[in-house]
């Protein structure tokens, strides 16, 4: 029985060996995985979408607008609302503009000659009072004037084919061509086009 005894106590010495080294003084703990910290970033801040002011364009005074011009009747006849004869109104054949000091206007019948007649203004005095469409171009040469340079041909008749139609031709002192076209247009109307010296 001392023997069993004596087993016991050197079994509980032993396990109580072992148990104080795991209390010893020299403990060290584990230490903690090492997190990668994130910076929070905060949300993009959109700002409103704001549209730059509308810039105000100024009016150019030198701009014809072509409902205003034709409204003038001791100039302009009066449109015929005829339904199916589209000619019997006064055409607008557009604002161009030039730095050239004189132009040359060439014109001549457009269709096969039928007797066309016009009279031709500038700035609503008349330059040539009655000249006859033939199939060669004719011309004139007209000084121009700084800022709006108005040109109007008259139909002085339809010929014996209407309405009266021709082709024109505006050239620059340069002989550049600024603008070529065709008018249709019915007796007493005009065709009208608008050169701008710069």
């Amino acid at each position: 029985m001392k023997r069993i005894l004596f087993l016991i106590i050197m079994i509980g010495i032993s396990v109580q060996g072992y148990t104080q080294d795991e209390l010893n003084d020299k403990f060290k703990p584990i230490p903690a995985k090492k997190s990668k910290i994130k910076e929070v970033i905060p949300p993009k801040e959109i700002a409103p979408k704001v549209n730059p002011p509308a810039v105000v364009e100024k009016p150019d005074p030198l701009q014809v607008n072509p409902e205003e011009l034709f409204k003038d009747s001791n100039l302009y006849k009066k449109e015929a609302n005829v339904e199916g004869i589209f000619y019997r109104r006064n055409q607008y054949l557009g604002s161009f503009k030039t730095k050239s000091l004189t132009s040359t206007i060439r014109y001549r019948d457009a269709a096969f000659v039928d007797g066309d007649k016009i009279k031709v203004y500038l700035n609503d005095k008349v330059i040539v009072p009655e000249v006859s469409l033939i199939g060669e171009f004719q011309e004139f040469k007209i000084n121009l004037v700084e800022g709006i340079n108005k040109i109007d041909f008259e139909a002085l008749n339809e010929g014996f084919a209407p309405p009266n139609t021709a082709e024109f031709q505006v050239y620059d002192d340069k002989g550049v061509v600024i603008e070529s076209s065709q008018w249709n247009v019915g007796t007493g109307y005009k065709a009208t086009i608008i050169l701008v010296k710069e």
